[in-house]
This record gives C-alpha cells, sequence and structure tokens, in this order.
C-alpha cells in the first residue's frame, strides 16, 4: 500500500482549479427570466379595474388563473397579453 502525501500547496492548486471550473460552467447557462405571477390585489392595480371586473375576467376565461389555497395568482405573461389585446392562453 502506497502513501501520498497531499500539502498546502496542492490544496490551494485543486481549489483553485475547482474555483476556475464553477466560473466557466457559471458564465455558459444563459440567464433565464423568472416566471411573475401575481395576486388579484397587484392584479387590479395594475391594470386600473375593481374585483368585480377581474372576477368577469376570470369567469369568461379572458385571464386565465390559477388558484392555490385561497388565493389567486396570474402568470404575466397572460397580463401582458391581455393588455397588448391578444388572447390569452389557458
Amino acid at each position: 500500500m502506497s502513501v501520498e502525501i497531499i500539502t498546502k500547496e496542492d490544496l490551494q492548486c485543486f481549489r483553485r482549479q475547482l474555483l476556475e471550473d464553477l466560473r466557466q460552467l457559471l458564465s455558459k447557462r444563459q440567464p433565464q427570466a423568472p416566471k411573475l405571477v401575481l395576486k388579484s390585489a397587484q392584479v387590479r392595480k395594475l391594470l386600473q379595474i375593481s374585483p368585480a371586473t377581474l372576477q368577469t375576467l376570470r369567469i369568461n376565461g379572458t385571464l386565465p388563473f390559477t388558484r392555490i389555497g385561497g388565493t389567486i395568482y396570474y402568470r404575466s405573461e397572460d397580463i401582458e397579453r391581455l393588455l397588448e389585446g391578444k388572447e390569452a392562453r389557458p
């Protein structure tokens, strides 16, 4: 059985190489835009509409939503589509 001795310099060299490898990997990744979701109050403020109007948009399918527990969430891309006058995806 052979014994290898690792010095502090070996560890520091390994550390530098590891950090450089991580930097290269992270620089290659394309940043993804976060998927923004908004709550009802934020959507009403953004669109300057009443709670009843927002409910109507939900009921007639104009603005897709997701309900989690008692909170309703809207995707920002659906709101942008609504503002542009395009039909929202389900």
